[in-house]
C-alpha cells in the first residue's frame, strides 16, 4: 500500500522552471522515480509550454532531467492503481494529455532541445524524440520496451520508429533492445553527440542564445560536439540481419527467421532477441508490430490517434488482461513470471489484435483531438 499511496503523492516541483529571457528550462525533477511523468508533471509542462510559445521574448526551450534519466516513462504503476479503483477512464485522461503534451513539443513554434542523458524510454521517448534539436552522449540508454509489460510501443512510437532506416524500429519495438547514444545519432534519434563531461558546457552555451534560427543553435552546439564511436557489435552492425528477419509480415515468421540464423551464427544479440521475444506479451507483440507498419504510412497525429485507441482497450481490460499482469509481476510482486493470456502466439488471433484497433464501444467515449498546429512535424535524420 505504500508503493500505491506514494505514486500518488503530489511532490513538490516535480517539474522546475529556469532560465532566462530567451531560454527557458523544463527541468524533470522526479529522480528517484527516474523521472517517469505524473499528471502533475504533464500538466505543469503543458501550461508553461503554451505561455513560452506565444512570449516573444523565448527564443528556444531546453528539456532536460534531473538525476541519471532523462526520463524513463509514464507513470504505469499509476495506471494499475487506476485499474485496480476501476478508473480505466481516468489513466485514459491522463495519457491524453501526454501525447497532447508530445504533440505540442513536436509542432512546437520555436526550437526544443533535449538534452538526454542516462534512461530515455517510454514516455521520455515520445516527448523527446519528435522534438527539433536532441543532444545524446556515452550515458545515453534508449529503448521501447513495453511489450514485456503487457503494453505497446505508445507515445507515438509507431510513427518514430517507423521512419528508422530499414526495419530497425521493428526490430527496437518488439525486443526492447537497448541502444545507445551513437547509435541514437547513427540511425537518426537524435542530432547530436557531445561527451557526457562536456553536457554542461553545452547547456551553459545555449543560455547564451538570443535566436529562433535552428542552423544558429545548431552552430552553437557543434562547437563541442564529438564523433560519436559507433561500436563494430553495435546497432548498425545488424542492420543486414534486422531487415531479413524484421520485414517478414508476421510476429510468428520473424521470430522463425531470428531462430534459423541463430543456427546459423551464434550472435549474442540475436539469442537476446530470440528470448526477449519469446519472453514479452504475445498480443502486445502483434499489436506493437501492426501498429509500426500502420504508422509507416500514416501522419504523427494519426498515428497517436490510433495509440490511443489502443491504450483505451488496453486500460479497459475487455480483451486482455495482460498490462494489469504484467505490472504486477515485472514492477510490483517482482516475480518475473507473468502468465500472459493467451499465452502463445499462435492462439493470438487477428480479430483479437484487430479489436485493440477499432473505435471503444462506451457512449460516453472520444476519439483522441489534438489542438490544432500551425508548424509541421519535423524529419528525422540517420547520420550514417
Amino acid at each position: 500500500m505504500a508503493m500505491i499511496r506514494h505514486s500518488f503523492d503530489k511532490d513538490v516541483n516535480q517539474v522546475l522552471f529556469e532560465g532566462n529571457s530567451c531560454v527557458k528550462k523544463v527541468i524533470l525533477n522526479r529522480p528517484q522515480k527516474l523521472n517517469c511523468l505524473s499528471h502533475q508533471m504533464i500538466s505543469e509542462m503543458t501550461r508553461k509550454l503554451k505561455a513560452y510559445e506565444i512570449d516573444p521574448a523565448v527564443k528556444v526551450v531546453v528539456l532536460k532531467g534531473n538525476g541519471k534519466a532523462f526520463c524513463a516513462g509514464g507513470d504505469v504503476v499509476a495506471s494499475y492503481i487506476c485499474m485496480v479503483a476501476g478508473h480505466w477512464s481516468y489513466a485514459a485522461s491522463s495519457y491524453k494529455k501526454q501525447v497532447v503534451l508530445d504533440y505540442i513539443v513536436a509542432t512546437y513554434g520555436k526550437p526544443v532541445v533535449a538534452l538526454i542523458h542516462g534512461i530515455v524510454m517510454g514516455g521520455g521517448a515520445g516527448l523527446s524524440m519528435n522534438g527539433a534539436l536532441k543532444i545524446v552522449t556515452e550515458n545515453t540508454v534508449f529503448a521501447m520496451p513495453e511489450t514485456s509489460i503487457g503494453h505497446f510501443v505508445d507515445v507515438g512510437a509507431s510513427y518514430f520508429l517507423s521512419r528508422l532506416p530499414g526495419f530497425l524500429g521493428e526490430y527496437l519495438g518488439l525486443t526492447g533492445t537497448k541502444i545507445r547514444g551513437p547509435d541514437m545519432v547513427a540511425c537518426g534519434l537524435a542530432t547530436h553527440f557531445v561527451l557526457s563531461k562536456d553536457l554542461h558546457l553545452v547547456e551553459s552555451a545555449l543560455d547564451e542564445v538570443t535566436s529562433s534560427d535552428t542552423c544558429k543553435i545548431s552552430k552553437v552546439i557543434r562547437i563541442y560536439e564529438h564523433r560519436p564511436d559507433v561500436k563494430q557489435d553495435g546497432v548498425y552492425s545488424r542492420m543486414e540481419i534486422i531487415n531479413k528477419c524484421f520485414s517478414r509480415k508476421t510476429v510468428e515468421e520473424i521470430l522463425s527467421s531470428l531462430e534459423r540464423e541463430a543456427e546459423d551464427r551464434e550472435e549474442k544479440w540475436i539469442l537476446e532477441a530470440i528470448k526477449s521475444m519469446k519472453s514479452a506479451c504475445p498480443i502486445s507483440l502483434k499489436i506493437s508490430l501492426k501498429s509500426i507498419r500502420e504508422g509507416r504510412e500514416q501522419t504523427l497525429d494519426q498515428c497517436l490517434a490510433r495509440e490511443y485507441n489502443i491504450f483505451c482497450h488496453i486500460k479497459r481490460r475487455t480483451v486482455s488482461n495482460d498490462f494489469f499482469e504484467g505490472i504486477r509481476a515485472m514492477l510490483l510482486d517482482k516475480d518475473r513470471n507473468p502468465k500472459w493470456e493467451p499465452a502463445r502466439l499462435e492462439l493470438v488471433s487477428d480479430e483479437m489484435v484487430d479489436r485493440y484497433f477499432s473505435r471503444v464501444d462506451e457512449d460516453d467515449w472520444e476519439s483522441l483531438q489534438l489542438p490544432a498546429r500551425s508548424n509541421s512535424v519535423r524529419m528525422m535524420r540517420p547520420k550514417l
